[in-house]
């Protein structure tokens, strides 16, 4: 790098740094130390990766919401490697476990694999699940009541923590994603001979019409479903709650005023954002983000929980207010082709969850100081490892 003296005898500016992404919260509900200043100073900032070369990290609202509709990022990532993680596995175990899905492909691949699942997630079929919504949330509230202290997650469960946490090996990674794989082709092959309403028995009902999909498609699918329609929404649930018992206890409020709930759903998705590092991209050509030069082949990071406590966007947007008007503009459900497919889902589940307990445990109060309440701290969804309540009629 040139340091010679400039005009007036000034240094020319040094290139910023690539630096790891921010991880270490200040509290347990803050975005980690350093996005604020990120996105005032430098919203596309070079971000270093634990291995291959530097991408970019973009942090302002505006151009967060822009950047998934814009098709010259690709969510195929065929390198594998993460922005919060080193590459693990090689290319071909990653297309043997599980191939390319919504999450990780590009029109027309894209389009192909939403349309097969779309049918199941439209407005009306959301409007019929609700009843089997509220008979889930029932049944767990009953035993949550009968029992404090449930048993441990069942086995799909486990292994979606499992794919979800920073901290597996190669090994037990790969260990993880095959189990997986195996438990969701014998799905599959059960429901080839007895079919249900729902969508793995939908995808194998279109496959033996002869719609282009293979094995490997159907399990990717139903993993993706699995694990963004299971642990995203329980995270968001257990946030909301812990977000209204601590003071100034807003659980009460709410008891009064059940036609607030929606207006917390949105406020905890917008405030405690659970995809905690941010959704990856590659720059298919040259483009620019707030004025900056993408180079084509770039990794880009658009950090969800940075752009949803934009100042210039969200007023006071580091208070948790229920009665925030604009609440409904975060983008952390996506935005463009690949907005989340069940958004609607979620909130008809997280709206029946509050409503029900509201109703059940008016008392409700935490057991245990909020900023003591422990987090798993490595894990690609932000979530709390416990909350300790007094179940209170």
């Amino acid at each position: 790098m040139n340091n010679s003296p400039g005009p007036q005898g000034t240094c020319p500016a040094r290139a910023p740094v690539p630096l790891p992404l921010p991880v270490d919260r200040p509290s347990l509900l803050d975005p980690p130390t350093g996005l604020t200043r990120l996105r005032d100073d430098l919203p596309v900032a070079p971000l270093a990766f634990p291995d291959g070369p530097p991408g970019r990290l973009v942090t302002r609202y505006d151009d967060v919401r822009a950047a998934p509709a814009d098709p010259r990022l690709s969510s195929r990532i065929p390198h594998l490697n993460s922005h919060v993680r080193a590459c693990l596995i090689s290319t071909a175990e990653m297309a043997a476990l599980r191939p390319s899905d919504l999450l990780t492909s590009d029109p027309p691949e894209h389009t192909r694999l939403r349309r097969l699942v779309a049918r199941q997630f439209t407005a009306r079929r959301m409007n019929q699940l609700a009843p089997r919504v509220q008979d889930i949330v029932d049944d767990h509230l009953d035993a949550l009541a009968a029992t404090p202290g449930l048993a441990d997650r069942a086995r799909y469960q486990r292994l979606t923590a499992e794919l979800l946490s920073l901290d597996r090996t190669r090994e037990q990674l790969l260990a993880s994603k095959a189990e997986l794989k195996t438990y969701l082709m014998g799905l599959a092959h059960r429901k080839r001979t007895a079919p249900t309403d729902d969508v793995l028995s939908g995808l194998v009902r279109a496959q033996s019409a002869g719609t282009p999909l293979s094995d490997d498609e159907i399990a990717a699918l139903a993993q993706l479903i699995l694990i963004a329609g299971h642990e995203t929404t329980t995270n968001v649930i257990g946030l909301a709650v812990l977000l209204l018992l601590r003071p100034p206890r807003l659980w009460d409020t709410l008891r009064g005023r059940p036609d607030l709930v929606d207006g917390v759903i949105e406020e905890t998705l917008r405030y405690a954002t659970v995809l905690q590092f941010g959704l990856l991209r590659v720059a298919r050509e040259p483009l620019p983000i707030a004025g900056r030069p993408i180079a084509a082949g770039d990794r880009v990071v658009l950090h969800l929980p940075a752009a949803n406590r934009d100042s210039s966007r969200f007023a006071d947007p580091d208070h948790f207010d229920i009665h925030r008007p604009d609440a409904l503009r975060h983008p952390t459900f996506g935005h463009g082709t690949h907005h989340c497919l069940g958004d609607q889902l979620a909130r008809i589940e997280l709206r029946t969850v509050l409503t029900t307990m509201l109703q059940r445990f008016p008392g409700l109060r935490l057991a245990a100081d909020p900023d003591t309440i422990p987090t798993h701290r490595h894990r690609v969804i932000h979530d709390l490892a416990e909350l300790p309540v007094h179940l209170t009629p």
